[in-house]
């Protein structure tokens, strides 16, 4: 008898341990700024890499607006008084806590990492990881659908314009060069990716996993050109370990506040436990997507020290409210309430989508 050949089994695509709390996409950003401080793009090169990103920029707004499907935001009005007080605290209450880290300058934080700071504080909410956690600690799903989408959708207008009127100069100021800027690579790409979505729309649903990686090489090609940028221009001088330090620090007081107002400010306004979940996930959080690109057409060459605060801040939250998900879902289970935009049951952690940047 001739031996078995043993079975060949299907090589498992390398993923991070369940138990290590880093999002990988995390890694890759910081993989990619240290090639940037390793290897600069300069010269010839980094007009090249400079004229790409924006082309980038342009095509992840095109396709954000592609896919974001405005019946389903404007359906979820219903449940306005939830939308509107997510985006307080997304638009008004993070901005004024923002400002009022002005008093960290100069002892704790720099200018230059003060006004990534700010501009942290103006970013829209996330959509996939507040969902995404509202789902595990079993949490009113479709509210964070919506709440999400009606602050990515507010933050391709409000965003700009908060970071002229309170970064000034550092962001490009009121002047129309900034403005045509934001209008050229911001809004009209993504308003034409609204008008396109019903005869594109489809493609997109179908192609979803590989327009994701397109997402995320674009927004890491904004990443290297910036910090290439930022290396050339000799700006990373100012960030010594004792500066990164104060940052965190300062981070890590602003989400507890913000994971403590939107909890219990919701509960003093009347929410069930349902929604509080909902606004707690969407309204504590900043999407790491939506502000990279941002940033490189507000900041220019100081981009680099401007998203360095978002990038700690994302992967800080993540973790953080991978916990207080954690947690919630081992909450009893509450009694279900006929409320117009309540799930009949919790969506199932198994089902929930990735929590993403």
């Amino acid at each position: 008898m001739t031996p078995r050949t043993p079975a060949r089994t299907a090589r498992r695509p390398l993923r991070l341990p369940s138990w290590l709390p880093v999002d990988g996409y995390v890694l890759a950003l910081l993989g990619t700024v240290v090639l940037a401080v390793l290897l600069p793009a300069s010269g010839a090169t980094a007009s090249v890499m400079k004229g790409t990103s924006t082309g980038a920029v342009a095509l992840l707004f095109f396709l954000y607006g592609a896919r974001l499907s405005t019946r389903e935001a404007l359906d979820g009005l219903r449940h306005w008084r939830l939308h509107l007080t997510v985006l307080g605290s997304t638009f008004l209450v993070f901005p004024l806590l923002g400002l009022a880290a002005r008093g960290l300058v100069p002892g704790v934080l720099t200018p230059q990492l003060y006004g990534g700071f700010l501009f942290l504080c103006l970013v829209p909410s996330t959509i996939q990881s507040s969902i995404a956690f509202t789902s595990i600690a079993r949490g009113n799903v479709p509210a964070a659908i919506c709440a999400g989408s009606f602050s990515s959708l507010a933050g391709i207008v409000l965003t700009p314009l908060l970071a002229a009127l309170l970064l000034g100069d550092g962001a490009g100021g009121l002047s129309a060069d900034a403005l045509l800027k934001i209008v050229l690579q911001l809004l009209v790409p993504f308003l034409a990716g609204q008008f396109l979505r019903r005869w594109v729309g489809g493609f997109l649903a179908r192609h979803k996993k590989v327009l994701g990686h397109v997402d995320r090489g674009s927004i890491l090609l904004v990443v290297y050109t910036a910090f290439s940028q930022g290396m050339v221009a000799g700006i990373w001088h100012l960030v010594t370990p004792a500066r990164l330090g104060a940052l965190l620090a300062a981070e890590a007081v602003l989400l507890a506040v913000m994971l403590a107002l939107t909890w219990y400010g919701a509960g003093r306004l009347g929410f069930d436990r349902a929604d509080r979940i909902a606004i707690q996930f969407a309204g504590s959080k900043k999407s790491l997507a939506a502000g990279l690109p941002m940033a490189s057409v507000l900041f220019g060459p100081q981009a680099s020290l401007a998203v360095l605060p978002l990038m700690l801040f994302h992967q800080m939250q993540l973790m953080v409210c991978a916990v207080i998900a954690k947690r919630r879902s081992q909450d009893p289970e509450p009694e279900p309430a006929d409320v117009p935009g309540r799930p009949a049951r919790a969506v199932r952690a198994s089902e929930a989508p990735t929590p993403g940047a």
